[in-house]
């Protein structure tokens, strides 16, 4: 066995017990790739539980998705050169993430994957019962080397030319006062999460700015506690009016960072990131 074969195997086989011991899918894959880079980001880690479920519990894109994005982020603040590069690396190493994911499990969508739907306790307790939550610790185990790979194909292959890059969700994070790093970090969330038309990125990113000052507040718990999380899914449904897919909301598909980079110099989602901002 390669030396490349045993550490994949080491990784596979650790998923399981991270995830186990951080609880939810989300936090585990941004500790998970975090830790392949060398990188320790234990508050912004805990601050991603609020994804876990497919935002808020609403059961779209897998949590171990946000995660990793996040983790990418983080790799590509540090190793780009600048921000507008880093934005793009970020996307684009999502949008391989995404599409590895659905070859390997048909679906990047957290209900239809649990078959379970979180904000009901008794659906829940389905899930438990049933022994449901057991297919999500093993999809850990099995895709955990492939993200692995993915995301470190993506951040060796950084492009050197490159046009002025821009993400709905690194507008949201700026303008809840974000570091050059955190901005970065969301940046993947773009389109519904590397441009896929799904769940919102620029919610995501909110939710998730909200929750990582939440959490340097409480050294202890869950940022699913603070009531601010509820009031912006509400400010968020009420201004789509209920419209959570990143398609239906822009009446937009993108299919590269330029289109999505126009989108939003343009105005797009302007009033939507504003309210969110605002929150």
């Amino acid at each position: 066995m390669s030396t490349r074969e045993k550490e994949s195997d080491v990784l596979a086989q650790d998923a399981k017990q991270v995830f186990r011991k951080l609880g939810t899918c989300s936090r585990t894959f941004f500790y998970l790739l975090n830790r392949e880079f060398g990188t320790s980001l234990e508050t912004e880690e805990r601050a991603s539980d609020l994804l876990a479920g497919g935002i808020m519990k609403k059961g779209y894109q897998c949590g171990m998705l946000w995660g990793a994005s996040l983790a990418v982020g983080a790799e590509a603040f540090k190793v780009c050169a600048h921000r507008s590069q880093a934005i793009a690396v970020s996307i684009e190493a999502t949008r391989l993430l995404m599409d590895s994911f659905e070859t390997h499990e048909s679906t990047t969508q957290c209900r239809e994957i649990t078959k379970c739907n979180f904000e009901s306790k008794l659906s829940f307790a389905k899930y438990m019962i049933s022994g449901r939550f057991l297919h999500c610790f093993q999809l850990a185990e099995d895709w955990a080397p492939e993200a692995v790979r993915k995301a470190n194909k993506a951040i060796q292959d950084k492009p050197f030319d490159f046009e002025h890059a821009v993400s709905c969700a690194t507008e949201v994070a700026q303008k809840m006062g974000a570091s050059e790093k955190e901005m970065v970090m969301v940046a993947g969330f773009a389109g519904g999460l590397g441009l896929s038309g799904s769940g919102c990125g620029a919610l995501s990113a909110a939710l998730w700015m909200n929750a990582l000052n939440w959490c340097r507040e409480h050294k202890v718990g869950s940022a699913i506690e603070d009531p601010k999380a509820k009031e912006l899914m509400r400010v968020f449904a009420a201004f789509t009016d209920d419209r959570y897919l990143c398609e239906e909301i822009s009446q937009t598909h993108f299919t590269i960072v330029k289109a999505h980079t126009d989108y939003i110099k343009n105005g797009g989602c302007s009033e939507l990131i504003d309210a969110l901002s605002e929150v």
